[in-house]
């Protein structure tokens, strides 16, 4: 057990301002305040290329330091996870001269679904892994089972529990031989939502049967598989929890997703700061509550003082309640064994070249899963 202010560091993963690594920031890192760092486009220096239509383009070098100084700002006992949401269609934080992947539903109807999944994954991975990337926050393991969803939609890679199963966890596996960890997202199942939880809070009534036939199973599957990561949904699941979305709820992260399914990695959270969360509980009691339900990492991607709260919670949870002081160690030693091994892998297998980064074949990939 470390101590408690290590403990809280370890389970934030934070984003923050600007495209180069500031004082700040390396503080904190120096200082364990924070287990990852998350990357969005306002991490990203790019040159708009003129021509008929102009195009930024992101600066590779620029993008290659910033990874480079965010790990080097850590002890070698205590590493942190650099990790971005790189899905493909109208989720991915890389942009051009990144290979350009269509959305996942475009598997749709194709014979050769796993072995072009599996090609992709080690395709993107490897772009990711000449960038310093650790985590990739895909693939998404929701169904597309509802047409009126806002949010999921072409995100998901299939219709059924067994098309997304089969191509989402072969994605995965590729990403691994790359050396980038998947997390898979968002459970127990955002695809039949009519809310987006970015907005609101969402719930499903579906009672249990349909819940284990349908929205766990490939997430069962995953568990099975191995996969690093898993994500949780901010979502109601009245079946299971009707007081409050997944993200909170020990019904659903500990009795479903440890206990039932057996799931062994990393449990993380959705961001914080979505106004499901936000509106309805704040970000520092949430925080708590998430890491109570058996979360061992909770996302606060902007804004220092919703980034604050959470510390500041979790610190005062910690100090007070002797229960959540064991229940953070866990979750603070499950995430600093990952990342450690994470760390180790990656000095073990120097990176790809930079010139893997769209790359003549892996466009030819994205063209092909495209229909081109």
């Amino acid at each position: 057990m470390g101590t408690i202010a290590a403990d809280v560091g370890r389970v934030l993963w934070l984003g923050f301002d600007g495209i180069a690594i500031t004082d700040d920031v390396r503080a904190a890192i120096a200082d364990g305040a924070l287990g990852a760092a998350l990357l969005f486009q306002r991490n990203l220096a790019t040159t708009v290329v003129r021509g008929p239509v102009p195009q930024a383009v992101v600066e590779l070098d620029a993008l290659v330091a910033l990874t480079g100084a965010l790990h080097a700002a850590a002890s070698d006992d205590a590493p942190i996870l650099v990790g971005l949401d790189q899905e493909g269609g109208a989720v991915q934080r890389l942009r051009a001269p990144a290979t350009q992947w269509p959305p996942m539903l475009a598997f749709e109807g194709r014979a050769d679904d796993v072995e072009l999944a599996a090609a992709i994954g080690v395709a993107l991975g490897r772009e990711l892994a000449a960038l310093g990337i650790d985590v990739d926050f895909a693939p998404v393991l929701d169904i597309h089972t509802n047409p009126a969803n806002p949010i999921i939609g072409d995100r998901a890679f299939g219709t059924t529990a067994a098309t997304v199963t089969r191509r989402a966890l072969a994605l995965a596996a590729g990403l691994a031989r790359a050396g980038v960890l998947a997390c898979g997202k968002h459970f127990p199942g955002h695809g039949d939502t009519t809310v987006d939880s970015h907005r609101a809070l969402p719930r499903i009534d579906h009672g249990w049967d349909r819940l284990e036939a349908v929205e766990l199973a490939p997430f069962r599957a995953a568990a099975a598989a191995g996969l690093p990561l898993i994500m949780t949904a901010h979502v109601i699941f009245a079946a299971i929890d009707a007081s409050g979305p997944a993200t909170l709820s020990a019904k659903v992260v500990t009795g479903v997703l440890r206990e039932r399914l057996g799931y062994r990695g990393l449990i993380l959270s959705d961001d914080l700061v979505m106004r499901a969360i936000v509106d309805n509980y704040g970000v520092g009691a949430a925080a708590v509550r998430a890491v109570r339900a058996g979360c061992d990492g909770v996302l606060v991607t902007r804004d220092p003082a919703h980034q604050h709260a959470a510390r500041a919670a979790l610190q005062r949870a910690a100090e007070r309640d002797l229960d959540f002081r064991t229940l953070l160690a866990v979750a603070a030693a499950r995430g600093r064994a990952l990342a450690i091994a994470q760390a180790q892998a990656r000095a073990a297998s120097p990176a790809p070249p930079l010139t893997v980064v769209g790359a003549l074949a892996h466009r030819r990939l994205a063209d092909r899963l495209a229909g081109r």
